[in-house]
């Protein structure tokens, strides 16, 4: 029997007798896709990464609706340690949101005592609201020249790639025409 397969094979096998290592012969793959359930709340102690990530239980996730520098940037590293302050020793809720940014879950998060993580980082002004993902909720929040202090980040978020001229050095916003 395995004699006519390997024979039948050899017949309508293209190329050769020479070229022929083994029965070509193609069998479909099925690939299903990776079913990866997300939970919708996730409580613990966070590592602060910066001033808008922190992680629960080895998940990465980024504060909804803000925007803070990133940590080479002016007010970076003060963004962060203000987060850190804000988080230390306490139990954060983190309530997913569906969309993903840069392989990071975004949520809202919560103190033990009910306050938003990503309102009071605006309310000190080491953050901005991001109108376009949080539909302007922290917009109130925002101290009197947050938006010149943080001129990246506001830079970002209308589009401008400025971010690659300028190092953490670079804390004066460029002069118009420069």
């Amino acid at each position: 029997m395995r004699f006519w397969r390997r024979f039948i094979l050899f017949l309508f096998t293209p190329g050769t007798p020479s070229r022929r290592t083994g029965p070509a012969v193609v069998r479909p793959v099925r690939i299903e896709p990776e079913v990866v359930r997300r939970p919708s709340v996730i409580r613990g102690r966070c590592w602060v990464i910066d001033g808008d990530t922190i992680v629960i239980d080895k998940i990465r996730i980024r504060l909804a609706g803000i925007d803070a520098p990133e940590l080479e940037h002016p007010w970076g590293q003060k963004s962060k340690w203000a987060l850190v302050q804000l988080c230390k020793g306490q139990t954060i809720t983190a309530q997913i949101k569906p969309e993903l940014s840069y392989d990071r879950m975004v949520a809202q998060c919560f103190l033990p005592d009910g306050r938003d993580l990503a309102a009071e980082l605006v309310r000190c002004g080491l953050a901005l609201d991001w109108p376009k993902f949080s539909g302007g909720v922290y917009k109130h929040l925002e101290p009197e020249g947050a938006r010149k202090k943080l001129w990246l980040a506001d830079a970002r978020q209308k589009g401008r790639q400025v971010f690659s001229r300028y190092s953490a050095r670079d804390s004066v916003p460029p002069r118009p025409g420069a």
